[in-house]
């Protein structure tokens, strides 16, 4: 691609990370080069399974470790896998290599202050030019809202969370 653009998906509803994978798969079939990483999750939910089996050629990196973050404060081992995961995200952004870059929860790394705001915002500034990047997760701050050049987001309206429904496998992991 001649020009990459910044994207954001961000707020409190539900398909951030649904929205960018399928853009993923949209590229792929383009035959663009895709790499994905994950901030906070260690797990292999089930589209990480199908974007390996079936996805090869994106590449795919988790930089998570066990457990929910959501339900404890962050340790050293999570700052630890953050700061890998960011070295990581940079090395892809800078090397020209791919088409479409996907940080999925990067703004959920942020906001438990793992990696800061202005770290991304340097992410940004130095992808390759033909670079498209996308960042996904809850608490996007206002300064990559407004470095960003499309910012969607996703507005709960209705959840059956809201009456203890559990996360069911194929539909929300």
């Amino acid at each position: 691609m001649e020009q990459g653009y910044f994207q954001i998906f961000t707020g409190d509803g539900k398909g951030k990370t649904t929205a960018a994978l399928g853009l993923a798969m949209r590229a792929s079939g383009a035959g663009l080069k895709v790499y994905i990483g994950q901030f906070i999750k260690s797990m292999e939910y089930h589209e990480v399974a199908v974007i390996r089996k079936r996805f090869p050629e994106i590449k795919l990196q988790l930089y998570g470790i066990e457990g929910c973050i959501i339900d404890r404060d962050p340790d050293q081992c999570d700052i630890k896998a953050a700061r890998d995961g960011y070295s990581k995200a940079m090395a892809a952004v800078k090397s020209g290599s791919y088409d479409l870059v996907i940080l999925d929860e990067i703004t959920i790394a942020i906001y438990f202050k793992l990696i800061s705001a202005e770290e991304a915002l340097t992410l940004a500034a130095q992808r390759s030019p033909g670079t498209e990047l996308v960042f996904t997760g809850r608490y996007a701050p206002k300064e990559l809202i407004d470095a960003a050049d499309l910012v969607t987001e996703m507005k709960e309206i209705k959840h059956y969370y809201s009456k203890g429904i559990e996360a069911r496998d194929g539909i929300e992991r």
